[in-house]
């Protein structure tokens, strides 16, 4: 039985070989001996159908064998836009720097650094975490980190910019996810007693991000930090600037 359903087991295996190699012989030859104009009326026909892969597929042999092409900007632009659509962060990324570094003064180079911004700031985001309203704000934010940088370098290299408005909300959320990601940080640092460590972190949050939601938890950690650490006086400077800001605070209660 076993030998039966391994032998089945291989004809299914070569099978789906042979159907995936036919399938990519089908496609090479879709492609070969078109014009760079066929090429690309058909990469746009894939875009607009939102077949972002096969698109992709065509726009790398249009940029391939047409490197200097009619199209060859263009080509580079829609690329970086399917990679994002598919969510393939490290193919978008290598093809926006590498058109940051060819074409720095082109006219759309403002749009460039914006959708290095969008694709830094996707992969930051866990679609299964938002479904599920799942609070993962402790993850890594080295994404985040650079999303927020892209932003803050077209708006100020290009202030101007048509995605300016967008870059700034967009700058906001950063700060936001940003600043809660050092609470959490901070709490950890409750956790271990690591009261001066946890003060610094909170403080860092005061000083990096102000004007967040998590202004009022740094506030809150920085009283009880110095509360432990003796501190009285910074603890009670704390608690006046709490008072004075979130009377509501649970730690005036």
């Amino acid at each position: 039985m076993y030998k039966l359903a391994k032998g089945a087991a291989l004809v299914l295996f070569s099978l789906a070989l042979t159907a995936c190699s036919t399938s990519k012989g089908f496609e090479d030859e879709d492609l070969s001996g078109k014009s760079p104009e066929g090429l690309y009326a058909q990469s746009r026909t894939s875009m607009e159908l939102g077949n972002y892969s096969k698109a992709v597929r065509t726009l790398e042999a249009l940029d391939s064998r047409y490197p200097f092409g009619p199209h060859k900007t263009q080509v580079q632009l829609d690329m970086i836009f399917a990679y994002y659509k598919m969510d393939d962060v490290a193919s978008g990324i290598a093809n926006i720097d590498r058109f940051i570094r060819l074409n720095p003064t082109h006219p759309d180079i403002d749009y460039v650094y914006y959708m290095r911004g969008l694709t830094n700031m996707q992969a930051d985001n866990y679609l299964f975490h938002d479904m599920m309203n799942i609070d993962r704000t402790d993850r890594d934010p080295k994404n985040a980190q650079d999303a927020f940088k892209d932003f803050d370098r077209l708006i100020k290299s290009y202030p101007n910019s048509k995605y300016t408005a967008d870059a700034q909300q967009r700058m906001q959320y950063l700060k936001n996810r940003l600043a809660q990601y050092s609470i959490k940080v901070a709490e950890y640092y409750i956790k271990m007693e690591a009261w001066s460590a946890a003060a610094v972190r909170a403080q860092s949050v005061m000083e990096q991000f102000p004007g967040t939601p998590a202004t009022e938890q740094a506030l809150e950690i920085m009283a009880q930090a110095y509360g432990e650490l003796g501190q009285e006086q910074l603890q009670q400077n704390t608690l006046t600037v709490i008072a004075a800001n979130y009377p509501d605070s649970d730690l005036l209660k």
